[in-house]
Parts: C-alpha cells; structure tokens; sequence
C-alpha cells in the first residue's frame, strides 16, 4: 500500500512539473536561392528556446522553468516564443541557471527572455513582429526584449551581415518569410543560416584511444534519429578523453556538409546536450 502512495504521489509530481512539449515552430537550414529581399533576418541567439503560455515559461521538452516573479512580472498574456539568453557565447552557462533547483537571483538579473514570435496569432510574420514589439514595449519589464529584425538587399549582403555576426561572437542568422504564419512542426517559412552546420547524437559507444591518447577515449561513437552512426574524435579535451559523456547522452557537434554515404563530414564535438 505505501509503495503504491509513493508511486502515485511520484507520478503527480512528475505531472506537475512536466506538461505535453509545446507545439513549436522549427527552422529549416537556408539554401541561397531565395529572394532575400522577402524575408526578415535576425541574429540567432544561442540561449534556451522557452515558451511563455501567458502565466509561466515552458522549455521545448515540458518542463516548466521556474523563473522568479520579478523576471516574469508585467509580461504580456499572450503566448510568446523566444530564447532564455545571457550573452554571447553562454549557452552551458544560461541552461545550467535555469536547470538549478535552487534560484540564483542575481544569475536571472543577467537573463532575459529574448522574444521572437506570437505562436497565437494568425498573421504573417511582419505583422506579428509588429504586434509584438507594442506587446513588449508596453511591459516595461526590461527582461523581456525584443529580437530586432531587418531587411536585407541580396544574397551578398546576407552572407556579408553574416560574417559580421559571427565574427562578434554570434552564432548565425534567422529568415523568416514576411508572410509565414506561425505553424508547429518544421516550416518552409523558417530558416537558419550559419558558416557551420550543427545537429545532435546520442552517444551508444566509446572507442578507445591509440598513441597519446592510449588509456583514455579516442572518439564518441554516436548515432542519430535517423540511424546513422559515426565516430566523433575531433573536439574532445583531455577531460573528457578521461571521463567522457556517459552512454545514452545527447551531445552537439558540428559538421561541414554530409559526405556521398550520407554521413556528417569533418564532425566536431561542441557540448553535451542538457535539456533544462
């Protein structure tokens, strides 16, 4: 009887702190092609993609993140789309924060919630921007901002403003067809665009080291959704040729195209893959 309490209890809680993963919209990887002229271009910021359902903030999987009152307070009742962000550079350090069960108020002074889209509106794109940036401005709230976007000229000044971003530190660009309406699942609307393409595996293996790395990890062998399964060698430190990412962690890396077999080419670890 008082495992089955337990047990009903466990699951409740799990209920109350895991809901069904929100009904997100997702990039494709551009293709120059396009008109680009046609499309509003924004930084892709590497924080924490998080939903606002109007009362709290959900991550991408379902688990509700529990920011403090103060960070939240005054936001819109509309459900907003956006990234948990806190700076350049700073993903591991922005998931861990909101991971933490504890909270670490001056940490969230340095966090905002980076805004991009109202996933409840039927509009186009445009119009939904403009929406929400009197959405925002009207919170006064200043950990929620609004991710400017532009216009840009042609495919060379797409790659040129580009280059820039990166080269300050920043990960990539966002495309965002004027007229996309917000719909869940992969859109033909979205996409982004970096210098580097980057996907996620799970790790099923762990080959051994030859030469100096005799005794300690020589590669990841991982595997993707799709099945394919390749080794990742480049991109690991000594810490983690010591103790690697356990088996059945996702971990990102980074590749160069796919090779004639399909396969990632020239694949780099980067992190492991914590899912707050």
């Amino acid at each position: 009887m008082l495992r089955a309490i337990l047990l009903l209890l466990c699951l409740l809680l799990c209920g109350a702190l895991r809901a069904a993963a929100p009904p997100l919209m997702l990039a494709s990887t551009w293709q120059d092609g396009p008109d680009v002229s046609q499309y509003l271009v924004s930084e892709k910021f590497d924080g924490v993609r998080a939903r606002w359902d109007g009362r709290v903030l959900w991550t991408r999987a379902g688990h509700r993140i529990h920011a403090p009152a103060w960070f939240t307070d005054g936001w819109p009742s509309q459900p907003l789309d956006g990234e948990l962000w806190l700076a350049r550079g700073q993903f591991d350090a922005t998931s861990a924060l909101i991971r933490a069960a504890i909270d670490d108020d001056a940490r969230w002074r340095a966090l905002h919630f980076m805004a991009f889209d109202l996933p409840a509106s039927a509009e186009g794109f445009e119009a939904r921007h403009a929406r929400l940036r009197v959405l925002i401005n009207g919170s006064a709230n200043p950990y929620l901002r609004l991710i400017e976007q532009r216009r840009l000229a042609n495919t060379e000044t797409l790659h040129r403003h580009l280059r820039s971003i990166v080269q300050a530190g920043g990960e990539g660009l966002m495309l965002h067809h004027q007229d996309n309406r917000y719909s869940p699942g992969r859109s033909a609307g979205l996409f982004k665009l970096k210098l580097y393409e980057d996907a996620e595996a799970r790790v099923i293996g762990h080959v051994p080291g030859k030469g100096k790395y005799a005794g300690k990890v020589g590669a990841l062998l991982v595997q993707t959704e799709q099945g394919a399964r390749f080794r990742i060698g480049s991109g690991l430190t000594d810490a983690l040729r010591d103790s690697p990412p356990p088996l059945g962690v996702q971990v990102t890396y980074r590749y160069n195209g796919l090779t004639v077999h399909g396969l990632p080419r020239f694949p780099r670890f980067v992190r492991v893959r914590h899912e707050p």
